[in-house]
């Protein structure tokens, strides 16, 4: 049967609302503009776009001869087709909160969302309001009128399966099971090594290496084994395979050793690898030989500063030979 990949993705439509608080304080003053004539408000901006409220004391429409106000609320910025719902609120300002609202929000919409063609386009009531009860109700006081507009944009968005990005630190692993290893915590196998015992964990032994796994928990092991003996393998070299194998890095060999790669491969450990690791033993003639070449440099650069061409000067009353520049052997006394 073949294998489906399923996917999902979602469209939300929703809206970003805001609301502008507009008070036109000296109402009465304001009367006598004209029709067509308004006082318009800040430019605020919700869900993207600017936008402004213009209220028309005189109303909008010459011919309703000045009897209503009317109130608009007008995109202010540069846009095409925005989508939005509209409130007009006229506030009741005796704090009975008898508001007088016009608004999509709280009712159905049979065509969707009013849609704003350009800039300058306008939504509101050319007859919000007949001014003669408006001036008698408590909508006015102190000579100050207060209109909220609310407007809601329409945004969609796509919605995908979320990504979660999480920062992972560097391993610290090896560092770990070094730690592990030094302090012997839950160890149960031994290693006898010359005269040196080493202690360490079966089933760490067993992951990195098959040959541990097979004498551990293969068909011929022995789950019980507690001890192993180990010969022909220096005490310092067992040591080094086993920082690798807790670690994945190799120590200074050289330096825990004590000796040169030569004596080590003609160990009988050094065959044990050959046959057995042989990515562990390439790993650690990788580290002999860097460990032989600092240690040869080193070396170079404590001769006595009477060497020439290469030559060390022997000793006075014994004998040095060597090679001259020209190739030919010298022997001096």
């Amino acid at each position: 049967m073949d294998d489906f990949n399923d996917s999902v993705s979602k469209s939300v439509i929703e809206t970003v609302n805001g609301s502008h608080q507009f008070s036109i304080k000296g109402y009465s003053l304001a009367k006598g503009m004209g029709p067509g004539k308004c006082i318009a408000s800040n430019v605020f901006t919700i869900g993207g776009y600017d936008w402004a409220i213009y209220f028309y004391p005189d109303g909008k429409n010459p011919e309703d001869g000045a009897m209503y106000v009317s109130i608009f609320i007008a995109l202010a910025s540069e846009g095409t087709d925005v989508r939005a719902l509209f409130e007009l609120t006229l506030v009741d300002q005796s704090g009975k909160g008898k508001h007088k609202v016009h608004s999509h929000f709280d009712r159905a919409l049979e065509s969707g969302p009013y849609t704003l063609k350009y800039r300058g386009s306008m939504w509101g009531y050319k007859r919000f309001f007949r001014r003669t009860t408006l001036e008698t109700s408590d909508f006015v006081k102190d000579d100050c009128l207060i209109v909220k507009c609310t407007v809601g944009v329409v945004r969609t968005h796509l919605e995908g399966p979320k990504e979660c990005s999480i920062s992972v630190p560097p391993s610290d692993m090896g560092q770990n099971l070094k730690a592990l290893l030094e302090s012997e915590v839950g160890c149960d196998i031994n290693f006898q090594v010359g005269e040196e015992t080493f202690k360490a964990h079966k089933l760490i032994l067993a992951a990195r290496s098959p040959v541990f796994r097979a004498q551990f928990f293969g068909l011929v092991g022995d789950t019980n084994m507690d001890k192993v003996v180990v010969k022909d393998v220096e005490p310092s070299i067992f040591k080094a395979m086993l920082l690798f194998i807790y670690t994945d890095k190799l120590p200074n060999v050289q330096e825990i050793t004590g000796s040169t790669s030569m004596s080590v491969m003609q160990s009988e450990g050094f065959k044990h690898l050959e046959e057995c690791c042989p990515s562990l033993l390439s790993e650690l003639l990788k580290t002999f030989a860097s460990g032989e070449e600092s240690s040869s440099l080193l070396s170079s650069r404590k001769r006595s500063g009477s060497s020439v061409y290469g030559i060390d000067l022997a000793a006075e009353g014994t004998l040095a030979e060597s090679g001259n520049p020209n190739g030919r052997r010298v022997r001096r006394r």
